[in-house]
Protein backbone atom coordinates (compact mmCIF):
# COMPACT_ATOMS: atom_id res chain seq x y z
CA UNK A 1 0.00 0.00 0.00
CA UNK A 2 1.19 3.30 -1.14
CA UNK A 3 1.44 6.57 1.46
CA UNK A 4 0.40 10.09 0.02
CA UNK A 5 0.60 12.36 2.40
CA UNK A 6 -0.64 15.63 1.00
CA UNK A 7 -1.91 16.92 -2.31
CA UNK A 8 1.84 18.83 -2.90
CA UNK A 9 3.30 15.38 -3.47
CA UNK A 10 1.03 14.06 -5.88
CA UNK A 11 3.44 13.30 -9.12
CA UNK A 12 2.32 12.22 -12.53
CA UNK A 13 2.63 8.38 -12.13
CA UNK A 14 0.00 8.93 -9.43
CA UNK A 15 -2.53 9.57 -12.35
CA UNK A 16 -5.23 6.87 -13.18
CA UNK A 17 -7.47 5.54 -10.25
CA UNK A 18 -10.55 4.27 -8.65
CA UNK A 19 -11.28 6.62 -6.20
CA UNK A 20 -13.20 6.93 -2.77
CA UNK A 21 -13.43 9.88 -0.49
CA UNK A 22 -14.22 10.39 2.98
CA UNK A 23 -13.52 11.00 6.86
CA UNK A 24 -12.92 6.74 7.49
CA UNK A 25 -13.08 7.44 11.14
CA UNK A 26 -13.49 4.04 12.85
CA UNK A 27 -13.30 2.27 9.53
CA UNK A 28 -16.42 0.57 10.08
CA UNK A 29 -17.95 -2.50 8.35
CA UNK A 30 -19.42 0.37 5.88
CA UNK A 31 -16.39 1.56 5.10
CA UNK A 32 -14.93 -1.54 4.61
CA UNK A 33 -17.42 -2.63 2.27
CA UNK A 34 -16.99 0.76 -0.09
CA UNK A 35 -13.08 -0.63 0.16
CA UNK A 36 -13.95 -3.60 -0.98
CA UNK A 37 -15.99 -2.49 -3.95
CA UNK A 38 -13.84 0.04 -4.63
CA UNK A 39 -11.00 -2.32 -4.86
CA UNK A 40 -13.03 -5.14 -6.83
CA UNK A 41 -14.03 -2.62 -9.63
CA UNK A 42 -10.04 -0.74 -9.52
CA UNK A 43 -9.45 -4.21 -10.59
CA UNK A 44 -11.84 -4.46 -13.12
CA UNK A 45 -10.31 -1.41 -14.49
CA UNK A 46 -6.98 -2.53 -14.26
CA UNK A 47 -6.39 0.88 -11.98
CA UNK A 48 -5.03 1.10 -8.13
CA UNK A 49 -8.21 1.71 -5.84
CA UNK A 50 -7.45 5.07 -4.01
CA UNK A 51 -8.62 6.34 -1.06
CA UNK A 52 -8.83 10.18 -0.23
CA UNK A 53 -9.02 10.91 3.81
CA UNK A 54 -8.61 14.03 5.17
CA UNK A 55 -6.22 15.38 8.46
CA UNK A 56 -7.40 17.05 10.05
CA UNK A 57 -11.09 15.93 9.76
CA UNK A 58 -12.94 18.46 8.60
CA UNK A 59 -15.51 18.36 11.25
CA UNK A 60 -11.94 18.99 12.98
CA UNK A 61 -11.44 21.79 11.13
CA UNK A 62 -14.63 23.55 11.77
CA UNK A 63 -14.83 23.10 15.41
CA UNK A 64 -11.86 24.89 15.55
CA UNK A 65 -12.68 27.39 13.52
CA UNK A 66 -15.72 28.22 15.98
CA UNK A 67 -13.88 28.06 18.85
CA UNK A 68 -15.14 24.60 20.20
CA UNK A 69 -14.61 21.56 21.29
CA UNK A 70 -13.79 18.98 18.27
CA UNK A 71 -15.78 15.87 18.10
CA UNK A 72 -14.46 12.95 19.52
CA UNK A 73 -12.25 10.73 17.03
CA UNK A 74 -12.20 6.63 16.98
CA UNK A 75 -8.70 6.73 15.68
CA UNK A 76 -5.53 8.51 14.71
CA UNK A 77 -4.57 8.81 11.50
CA UNK A 78 -1.68 6.19 11.15
CA UNK A 79 -4.30 3.48 12.72
CA UNK A 80 -6.49 4.97 9.77
CA UNK A 81 -4.02 4.17 7.23
CA UNK A 82 -3.30 0.89 8.44
CA UNK A 83 -7.38 0.04 8.55
CA UNK A 84 -7.66 1.33 5.16
CA UNK A 85 -4.18 -0.91 3.77
CA UNK A 86 -6.26 -4.11 5.42
CA UNK A 87 -9.73 -3.09 3.80
CA UNK A 88 -8.02 -3.29 0.31
CA UNK A 89 -6.76 -0.39 -0.38
CA UNK A 90 -3.90 0.21 -2.73
CA UNK A 91 -3.15 4.11 -2.26
CA UNK A 92 -4.29 5.91 0.56
CA UNK A 93 -4.12 10.16 -0.24
CA UNK A 94 -3.56 11.93 3.05
CA UNK A 95 -5.10 15.65 2.41
CA UNK A 96 -4.43 18.48 4.45
CA UNK A 97 -8.08 19.88 5.97
CA UNK A 98 -7.53 23.98 5.68
CA UNK A 99 -9.03 27.01 4.80
CA UNK A 100 -7.39 26.65 0.97
CA UNK A 101 -9.10 23.53 0.82
CA UNK A 102 -11.82 24.21 1.96
CA UNK A 103 -12.42 26.86 -0.63
CA UNK A 104 -13.12 24.67 -3.52
CA UNK A 105 -15.87 24.78 -5.36
CA UNK A 106 -17.48 21.59 -5.77
CA UNK A 107 -16.61 21.68 -10.02
CA UNK A 108 -13.16 22.61 -8.98
CA UNK A 109 -12.95 19.90 -6.94
CA UNK A 110 -13.69 17.43 -9.46
CA UNK A 111 -11.97 19.78 -12.28
CA UNK A 112 -8.55 19.98 -10.19
CA UNK A 113 -8.61 17.11 -7.98
CA UNK A 114 -10.41 14.13 -9.17
CA UNK A 115 -9.55 14.38 -13.42
CA UNK A 116 -6.35 16.54 -13.53
CA UNK A 117 -4.55 15.32 -10.34
CA UNK A 118 -5.99 11.76 -9.65
CA UNK A 119 -6.78 11.15 -13.70
CA UNK A 120 -9.74 9.29 -11.83
CA UNK A 121 -11.62 6.79 -13.82
CA UNK A 122 -13.96 5.76 -11.34
CA UNK A 123 -15.18 6.97 -8.35
CA UNK A 124 -17.45 5.59 -5.09
CA UNK A 125 -19.46 7.51 -3.18
CA UNK A 126 -21.35 6.79 -0.03
CA UNK A 127 -25.60 7.58 0.03
CA UNK A 128 -25.12 10.75 1.52
CA UNK A 129 -21.87 12.14 0.60
CA UNK A 130 -21.72 16.18 -0.64
CA UNK A 131 -18.34 17.55 -1.83
CA UNK A 132 -16.87 21.02 -2.40
CA UNK A 133 -17.27 24.08 -0.55
CA UNK A 134 -20.93 24.20 1.82
CA UNK A 135 -21.28 20.48 0.61
CA UNK A 136 -22.67 21.94 -2.85
CA UNK A 137 -21.51 19.26 -4.57
CA UNK A 138 -23.61 15.95 -4.87
CA UNK A 139 -23.83 12.64 -6.41
CA UNK A 140 -26.12 13.82 -9.77
CA UNK A 141 -23.47 16.45 -9.90
CA UNK A 142 -20.98 14.04 -9.89
CA UNK A 143 -22.49 11.52 -12.33
CA UNK A 144 -22.76 14.21 -14.57
CA UNK A 145 -19.67 15.33 -14.52
CA UNK A 146 -18.86 11.97 -14.75
CA UNK A 147 -19.97 11.50 -18.33
CA UNK A 148 -18.65 14.53 -20.12
CA UNK A 149 -15.19 13.70 -18.07
CA UNK A 150 -15.03 9.98 -19.42
CA UNK A 151 -14.93 8.64 -15.14
CA UNK A 152 -17.95 6.23 -14.00
CA UNK A 153 -19.69 7.14 -11.07
CA UNK A 154 -20.99 4.13 -8.03
CA UNK A 155 -22.79 5.04 -4.80
CA UNK A 156 -22.99 2.17 -1.84
CA UNK A 157 -26.09 1.52 -0.15
CA UNK A 158 -26.15 1.52 3.38
CA UNK A 159 -24.49 -1.20 5.48
CA UNK A 160 -26.79 -2.39 8.63
CA UNK A 161 -25.96 -3.92 11.83
CA UNK A 162 -28.97 -5.13 13.51
CA UNK A 163 -31.10 -3.66 12.17
CA UNK A 164 -30.01 -0.31 11.79
CA UNK A 165 -27.40 1.84 9.87
CA UNK A 166 -23.61 1.40 10.97
CA UNK A 167 -22.35 4.53 10.47
CA UNK A 168 -18.98 6.77 13.00
CA UNK A 169 -21.44 8.41 14.85
CA UNK A 170 -22.98 5.04 16.28
CA UNK A 171 -19.55 3.98 16.55
CA UNK A 172 -18.22 6.80 18.64
CA UNK A 173 -21.68 6.41 20.71
CA UNK A 174 -21.09 3.04 21.31
CA UNK A 175 -18.07 3.81 22.62
CA UNK A 176 -18.59 6.27 24.57
CA UNK A 177 -21.02 4.04 26.57
CA UNK A 178 -18.28 1.40 26.58
CA UNK A 179 -20.41 -0.84 24.69
CA UNK A 180 -17.56 -2.53 23.21
CA UNK A 181 -19.48 -5.87 22.04
CA UNK A 182 -21.31 -3.18 19.55
CA UNK A 183 -18.61 -1.22 19.01
CA UNK A 184 -16.67 -4.57 17.62
CA UNK A 185 -20.01 -5.82 15.76
CA UNK A 186 -19.72 -2.34 13.93
CA UNK A 187 -15.97 -2.80 12.96
CA UNK A 188 -14.97 -6.56 12.82
CA UNK A 189 -12.32 -6.06 15.37
CA UNK A 190 -12.35 -4.41 18.83
CA UNK A 191 -12.21 -0.92 19.97
CA UNK A 192 -8.36 -0.01 20.52
CA UNK A 193 -6.10 2.74 20.18
CA UNK A 194 -2.46 3.00 19.67
CA UNK A 195 0.92 5.08 19.91
CA UNK A 196 4.42 5.60 21.52
CA UNK A 197 4.65 5.13 25.46
CA UNK A 198 6.28 8.94 26.24
CA UNK A 199 7.72 9.87 29.88
CA UNK A 200 5.03 11.54 32.06
CA UNK A 201 5.12 12.97 35.24
CA UNK A 202 6.39 9.88 37.22
CA UNK A 203 3.33 9.82 39.47
CA UNK A 204 2.03 6.47 38.93
CA UNK A 205 5.80 4.97 39.86
CA UNK A 206 5.95 7.31 42.52
CA UNK A 207 2.84 5.76 44.30
CA UNK A 208 3.89 2.00 42.83
CA UNK A 209 1.94 1.98 40.23
CA UNK A 210 4.01 2.73 36.74
CA UNK A 211 1.87 3.09 34.13
CA UNK A 212 2.61 3.34 30.53
CA UNK A 213 1.64 6.79 28.96
CA UNK A 214 0.34 7.27 25.38
CA UNK A 215 -0.21 10.91 24.98
CA UNK A 216 -3.43 11.23 22.63
CA UNK A 217 -2.07 14.41 20.70
CA UNK A 218 -5.31 15.18 17.87
CA UNK A 219 -6.94 12.63 19.26
CA UNK A 220 -10.03 12.94 21.68
CA UNK A 221 -11.10 9.40 22.75
CA UNK A 222 -15.21 9.23 22.98
CA UNK A 223 -15.04 7.42 26.03
CA UNK A 224 -13.52 8.69 30.31
CA UNK A 225 -12.89 6.30 33.07
CA UNK A 226 -10.92 3.08 33.65
CA UNK A 227 -10.96 0.14 31.94
CA UNK A 228 -9.91 -3.68 31.90
CA UNK A 229 -8.03 -3.36 28.75
CA UNK A 230 -5.07 -6.10 26.83
CA UNK A 231 -1.87 -4.14 25.94
CA UNK A 232 -0.03 -5.85 22.73
CA UNK A 233 3.31 -4.62 22.13
CA UNK A 234 5.02 -4.70 25.47
CA UNK A 235 6.21 -8.02 24.95
CA UNK A 236 9.46 -7.84 22.36
CA UNK A 237 9.63 -11.48 22.34
CA UNK A 238 6.16 -12.13 21.77
CA UNK A 239 4.39 -8.25 19.97
CA UNK A 240 1.07 -10.19 19.46
CA UNK A 241 1.11 -11.14 23.18
CA UNK A 242 -1.82 -9.91 24.76
CA UNK A 243 -1.42 -8.25 28.07
CA UNK A 244 -3.66 -7.94 30.92
CA UNK A 245 -3.89 -4.63 32.23
CA UNK A 246 -5.93 -1.47 34.09
CA UNK A 247 -5.94 1.90 31.89
CA UNK A 248 -7.37 4.89 32.93
CA UNK A 249 -8.52 7.34 29.88
CA UNK A 250 -9.08 11.08 31.12
CA UNK A 251 -6.98 13.99 32.03
CA UNK A 252 -6.51 12.95 35.88
CA UNK A 253 -8.76 15.65 37.41
CA UNK A 254 -7.15 14.43 40.77
CA UNK A 255 -3.82 16.38 39.71
CA UNK A 256 -4.91 19.14 37.83
CA UNK A 257 -4.58 17.41 34.71
CA UNK A 258 -5.25 18.84 31.35
CA UNK A 259 -4.01 16.78 28.08
CA UNK A 260 -6.20 13.36 27.78
CA UNK A 261 -4.19 10.42 28.16
CA UNK A 262 -4.13 6.91 27.84
CA UNK A 263 -2.74 5.52 31.06
CA UNK A 264 -2.05 1.28 31.57
CA UNK A 265 -0.91 -0.44 34.38
CA UNK A 266 0.29 -3.82 32.79
CA UNK A 267 -0.81 -6.41 35.41
CA UNK A 268 2.53 -8.33 37.09
CA UNK A 269 4.64 -6.67 34.55
CA UNK A 270 8.08 -5.46 35.00
CA UNK A 271 10.63 -3.78 32.11
CA UNK A 272 10.60 -0.36 30.65
CA UNK A 273 8.29 0.23 27.54
CA UNK A 274 9.60 3.47 26.78
CA UNK A 275 9.05 4.46 23.07
CA UNK A 276 7.70 0.84 22.39
CA UNK A 277 4.67 1.56 20.41
CA UNK A 278 1.62 -0.38 21.80
CA UNK A 279 -1.99 -1.00 21.38
CA UNK A 280 -4.73 -0.89 23.99
CA UNK A 281 -8.00 -3.10 23.51
CA UNK A 282 -10.53 -2.00 25.75
CA UNK A 283 -12.60 -5.18 27.18
CA UNK A 284 -14.45 -3.64 30.19
CA UNK A 285 -15.41 -0.64 32.12
CA UNK A 286 -14.23 -0.59 35.49
CA UNK A 287 -15.80 2.87 36.51
CA UNK A 288 -15.67 6.25 35.17
CA UNK A 289 -12.85 9.00 36.14
CA UNK A 290 -13.56 10.81 39.18
CA UNK A 291 -11.83 13.54 41.61
CA UNK A 292 -10.12 12.22 44.69
CA UNK A 293 -9.34 14.53 47.61
CA UNK A 294 -5.80 13.36 48.11
CA UNK A 295 -3.37 11.67 46.45
CA UNK A 296 -3.91 8.66 49.55
CA UNK A 297 -7.27 8.53 48.41
CA UNK A 298 -5.93 8.10 44.76
CA UNK A 299 -3.44 5.59 45.65
CA UNK A 300 -6.52 3.69 47.39
CA UNK A 301 -8.94 3.86 44.59
CA UNK A 302 -5.65 2.77 41.99
CA UNK A 303 -5.18 -0.53 44.10
CA UNK A 304 -9.35 -1.48 43.69
CA UNK A 305 -9.14 -1.21 40.09
CA UNK A 306 -5.75 -3.13 39.75
CA UNK A 307 -7.70 -5.65 42.40
CA UNK A 308 -11.04 -5.16 40.05
CA UNK A 309 -8.79 -5.78 36.98
CA UNK A 310 -7.32 -9.26 38.18
CA UNK A 311 -10.49 -10.38 38.94
CA UNK A 312 -11.89 -9.61 35.31
CA UNK A 313 -9.37 -11.63 33.58
CA UNK A 314 -9.55 -14.19 36.30
CA UNK A 315 -13.08 -14.53 35.43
Amino acid sequence: MQLIRGLHNLRPEHRGNAVTIGNFDGVHLGHRAMVAALKQRADALGVPALVMCFEPQPQEFFAEAAGRDAPARLMTWRDKVEALAEAGADRVLLVRFDARFRAYTASGFIDELLVAALGARHVLVGDDFRFGCDRSGDHALLTARGQQQGFSVGQMPTVTVADERVSSTRLRAAVAAADFALAEALTGRPFAVAGHVVHGDKLGRTLGLPTANLLMHRQVLPLRGVFAVEVFGADVAAPERAWPAVANVGSRPTVQGVQARCESFLLNFSGDLYGRRLRVVFRHKLRDEQRFPSLDALKTAIEADVAAGHDYFAV
